[in-house]
């Protein structure tokens, strides 16, 4: 309803526009009213200036009329851009409206293989090479949702290192999910799969029952 209202708009502006361009013949039409009115204008100068005035004419004619074909395109041009815009903002919209409805549930996994030797992970049939560090971070999580457990970030660093929860920082285990993020690859997917639980920790957004090792 909205692109057809702009159109309309842009449609009766096209109009307006060409209603109010001067004659293209205008300028032709006084030269020949200076032809008919003045039958004394018979020397040579004058037959002269008069052949001059219509060729300047016809000149004026012409150049009248690429100018209406320029305007002509132009708005065309602008009318097809204004949709095209349109249809991006609609898209955007609606990619955004997309994303909120992921956001709110979940990424859907419906297989997560997790190959330790091979330094791999496969999420559905997506396979990303990560590096060890980040499938050390991956396993452990992978682990504690097995359990249904919340793990801080020191008690990822805990895990991995083999120390006391009590002498790790949580800044080194929130390092760690952000790099494991990061080599995913995916925005996306490392927001969503990897899930950040206020004053709890992290925790896999998966079922558990999805999840193997080898």
């Amino acid at each position: 309803m909205g692109v057809s209202a702009i159109v309309l708009i842009l449609l009766i502006a096209a109009v307006l526009l060409f209603i109010n361009l001067p004659d293209a013949n205008a300028f032709n039409i006084r030269v020949e009213r200076i032809f008919v009115d003045n039958d004394g204008l018979n020397a040579p100068s004058d037959i002269r200036l008069l052949e001059i005035l219509a060729q300047s004419g016809t000149a004026f004619s012409d150049v009248l009329a690429s100018y209406r074909m320029i305007i002509l395109v132009l708005l065309i041009f602008a009318t097809a851009l204004l949709i095209a815009s349109l249809v991006f903002l609609a898209t955007i919209i609606a990619l955004n409206r997309r994303m909120d409805e992921i956001e709110r549930a979940g990424i859907h996994i419906t297989s997560l293989l997790i190959r330790r030797a091979e330094n791999a992970v496969v999420l559905n049939n997506m396979e990303f090479h990560l590096t060890e560090a980040a499938i050390e971070t991956l396993a452990v999580l992978a682990e504690a949702r097995m359990d249904d457990d919340v793990l801080t970030g020191a008690e990822i660093e805990a895990t991995i290192s083999g120390r006391n929860a009590a002498d790790c920082d949580e800044a080194a285990g929130a390092t760690r999910i952000k790099r494991l993020r990061d080599a995913l690859g995916n925005q996306i997917v490392g927001e969503l799969l990897v899930k950040n639980i206020a004053r709890k920790g992290y925790m896999l957004s998966i079922d558990k029952d999805v999840i193997r090792m080898v």
